[in-house]
């Protein structure tokens, strides 16, 4: 985890400063008791803080001062903000694993959950995951609660599917709910419909969720289509007044926001090393790495495409899964707080249905974030031109 060790001698403190770079890090100071607390943060210059923290003691002064304390110096240098933050997410919680969430202030993502597992399903905002073996699903992370919220009731409008949150036992004389009422439930809280129909008004629901929108778009330019083709034009008006309240609600779902159990993604940022980015992997909301990835390929290296050593990085990612569902929703948390950041460095390419990511994008991705420059959109990114921004054939 932490990749540097250096024995720290209070009378060499000088040879000590020297050996570690002037550049951000994560570092550990441990003490000659190894069952003390260690002290654990990350920095933007490492030689400027331990010179601080363990040179020698000044007069008349309140600064933490460990150099009397501190015989093991660990650290590991890092590229960007993101690597700093995530690195020491993992240092913090082996360090420290009963107060490490408090030590990190994690706000959990919001995401939507379709409830699967109950004989009625329905859907709600949740900051927590249940047991990673259930059928219910996840679809997140959004920027705030209200965010979700907001999204979630806005896409239920053109549903039927219950909002109520109790545990249904049907009932014919129920009298139902403002919802039946308005006909925007199906009611079967009263057997308003066949467990059937209610079935695969779930299934609509839940097709909405997994493509983002995209599966009722289709569908209501279907219906405006067949009712134009057989001159109904009132009922095609109809529809079409309809699909212009949707699509501004469909545009506006934030890229970060997938079904959980399908999310595969790849995050890149600056690294440490000369010549090079820092890729990390999202798989169903868990985040690994960093793998750093070398712009100029070597001379055994240099008949290959830009995009098949892409792919040679991502698969030298080792497989790891989430231990807990805990484990997952932190690595939302930290993956959360970087997207929604109003100026984030790096940049994120989400896998489509299939797993697979958009290459041509990466690559363009690689270059900027080389150089330091700005994301592009990418909802405009397809129509440029193809070409290598390194110079090496793709």
């Amino acid at each position: 985890m932490l990749t540097e060790r250096l024995k720290f001698v209070p009378e060499r403190d000088s040879e000590i400063f020297v050996a570690v770079p002037a550049a951000p890090a994560v570092f550990l100071l441990r003490g000659e008791d190894a069952q003390s607390e260690p002290y654990v943060s990350k920095t933007a210059n490492l030689r400027r803080r331990l010179q601080r923290l363990l040179g020698p003691v000044e007069e008349r002064t309140k600064k933490l001062n460990l150099r009397d304390r501190v015989r093991t110096v660990e650290y590991t240098p890092t590229g960007s903000d993101f690597e700093s933050g995530f690195v020491l997410y993992q240092v913090l919680r082996t360090a420290f694993p009963k107060t490490y969430q408090k030590r990190l202030r994690f706000r959990f993502a919001p995401l939507v959950k379709l409830h699967l597992e109950n004989e009625y399903p329905r859907a709600s905002i949740t900051t927590r995951l249940g047991r990673l073996n259930v059928r219910s699903l996840y679809y997140g992370p959004f920027p705030s609660r209200a965010a979700a919220e907001k999204f979630m009731n806005d896409s239920l409008d053109f549903f039927k599917m219950r909002r109520c949150v109790d545990d249904l036992h049907p009932d014919p004389k129920f009298p139902g709910c403002i919802y039946s009422e308005m006909k925007m439930c199906l009611a079967p809280c009263f057997k308003g419909c066949t467990d059937e129909e209610y079935s695969a008004e779930v299934g609509r629901v839940q097709a909405y969720f997994d493509s983002g929108g995209d599966s009722l778009v289709r569908e209501f330019s279907v219906e405006r289509d067949a009712a134009s083709s057989s001159l109904a034009f009132e009922e095609a008006a109809a529809v079409h007044a309809r699909l212009d309240k949707l699509k501004p609600l469909v545009s506006q779902l934030p890229e970060a926001v997938h079904r959980l159990d399908r999310m595969s993604a790849l995050i890149m940022q600056p690294s440490h090393l000369a010549e090079s980015v820092a890729f990390f992997r999202v798989e169903k909301g868990f985040i690994s790495g960093p793998v750093q990835f070398c712009i100029q390929s070597t001379e055994h290296a240099k008949s290959q495409s830009m995009e098949s050593r892409v792919q040679a990085a991502l698969d030298s990612f080792q497989q790891v899964r989430a231990k807990s569902s805990l484990e997952t929703m932190e690595h939302l948390a930290i993956l959360k707080r970087w997207c929604y950041r109003g100026s984030r460095m790096g940049e994120i390419f989400f896998a489509d249905d299939k797993g697979g990511l958009p290459m041509r994008r990466v690559v363009r991705g690689i270059s900027r974030v080389y150089r330091g420059e700005k994301a592009e959109d990418h909802s405009t990114t397809e129509a440029r031109s193809h070409g290598d921004p390194f110079g090496i054939s793709i």
